[in-house]
């Protein structure tokens, strides 16, 4: 069973995934976040693949990725640093990234060297769903992989069950129409779509993402959902921190109120 599923039968609610840049600060941070992560508490992480024009993303993770980039960092380099991740780390694990390098990498090759890495799923944000239905679908089924589609407050209620229809994992549900950030709080407005989809009563478990920076926006999402994502306070964190294993803490600390 994919480790995905495995989780969320596990651990139906309250799940928390982290995000971060590969190759951020340093080149070969990558599996050092990931082991650390792992040991102090996320359920789930998504490893970002830097990409020189990231549309969805906010200044923070468009800086991590130009750093990742300038420190030497590319897709077939961060499939060479997860050689042997499994021995260590058995939560589950996603790629996150652009269409471009993936198709510039090759499609079906990515999709065989994630499973050869043990990677569960892939999150493509510029990915369109008829491409995703017709090629990468086949792929996903072929090579085990869960590929988590997004939706926003301006989804159709028409594609959401299209997506919860043909996808599984979880569904990604991004809290706003704007790129990813920090924010203090959650609006009127997004609490009430963050409602709506969950009087849909979807087939799929739901993570919230952009704008989860705090207790306070964390445990929003955890009443209005399965679970949350946070990113850009974590790459924050790294950038800021003295170590890996300190913005790890500093993060845990101030979600997690320990």
């Amino acid at each position: 069973m994919n480790r995905i599923d495995k989780l969320f039968q596990s651990k139906p609610n309250e799940i928390l995934s982290v995000y971060f840049t590969a190759g951020y600060p340093r080149l070969d941070d990558t599996v050092p976040v990931i082991r650390e992560l792992a040991g102090q508490g996320a359920d789930m992480i998504e490893v970002g693949i830097p990409f020189s024009d990231p549309m969805a993303d906010g200044p923070v993770i468009q800086q991590s990725s130009t750093v990742a980039l300038q420190n030497g960092m590319t897709l077939r380099h961060l499939f060479t640093q997860l050689e042997g991740i499994r021995d260590t780390v058995d939560i589950p694990l996603i790629m996150m990234g652009y269409l471009n390098p993936i198709m510039q990498y090759g499609v079906e090759e990515f999709c065989h060297d994630c499973c050869h890495c043990g990677i569960d799923g892939v999150i493509i944000p510029d990915l369109p769903f008829a491409d995703y239905m017709r090629d990468y679908k086949p792929l996903g089924d072929r090579y085990g992989l869960k590929f988590i589609m997004l939706i926003t407050p301006e989804t159709s209620e028409e594609r959401i069950r299209l997506i919860d229809e043909n996808t599984s994992g979880f569904i990604y549900m991004v809290s706003t129409a704007s790129t990813t950030g920090a924010r203090d709080s959650f609006t009127d407005s997004t609490l009430d779509y963050f409602r709506r989809i969950d009087s849909m009563g979807l087939a799929n478990p739901r993570l919230i993402g952009f704008g989860i920076s705090n207790r306070t926006t964390l445990l929003a999402a955890f009443a209005n959902a399965n679970g949350a994502i946070i990113g850009s306070e974590f790459i924050k964190l790294l950038g800021s921190e003295e170590s890996v294993p300190m913005a790890v803490n500093k993060l845990m600390g101030k979600l997690l109120d320990r």
